[in-house]
């Protein structure tokens, strides 16, 4: 099944190819160990569907991107690899955003209800500065002493990037 899986690689543009052929069959080549490993004729039939059916979705990516320039967005981005990250990392931040949002319609709401309620309803403290404090100040707090323990391990990008070679070294 590897030389079927190599000989579809020409299936990609060559500068492709040439880049990630090799990587590409030796993942293939690796997963189609653990594959046989569990000896399940449905989950070997599966797996080689899955990823010659990705192959050729991915040899008319390339092409597609080679044609059109496209490399970064594509109408059926959903065959290319996807990272562990499943959301963006702006999401975090939106998701606060909306939070603090919502918290501040309720604290609206509670002074509406104090202002126009009945008389025997006891105004109570507002915590919504407190509040957004706290959800401000946590979360910068957290990333500060989780850069400063990466820094002082030195596994900071910095870092990474200082032991980066530049050009081959003969």
């Amino acid at each position: 099944m590897v030389r079927a899986y190599r000989s579809l690689l020409h299936l990609y543009p060559a500068a492709r190819r040439r880049e990630f052929g090799y990587e590409m069959t030796y993942v293939f080549a690796c997963a189609q160990t653990g594959v046989r490993e569990n000896g399940r004729v449905l989950t070997r039939a599966l797996f080689y569907a899955r990823e010659f059916l990705g192959l050729l979705a991915g040899a008319f990516t390339a092409h597609v991107c080679n044609l059109f320039g496209c490399d970064h967005w594509l109408p059926f981005r959903r065959f290319d690899m996807r990272s562990g990250f499943k959301f963006p990392r702006s999401t975090v931040f939106l998701m606060c955003a909306i939070l603090g949002g919502v918290v501040l319609a309720i604290e609206k709401a509670k002074d509406i209800t104090v202002k126009y309620g009945p008389p025997d309803v006891v105004a109570v403290v507002n915590p919504l500065p407190l509040f957004l404090l706290f959800a401000l100040a946590a979360p910068a707090v957290f990333v500060a002493a989780t850069w400063g323990i990466l820094f002082a391990l030195r596994r900071t990008g910095m870092h990474r990037l200082s032991n980066v070679e530049t050009r081959a070294q003969r």
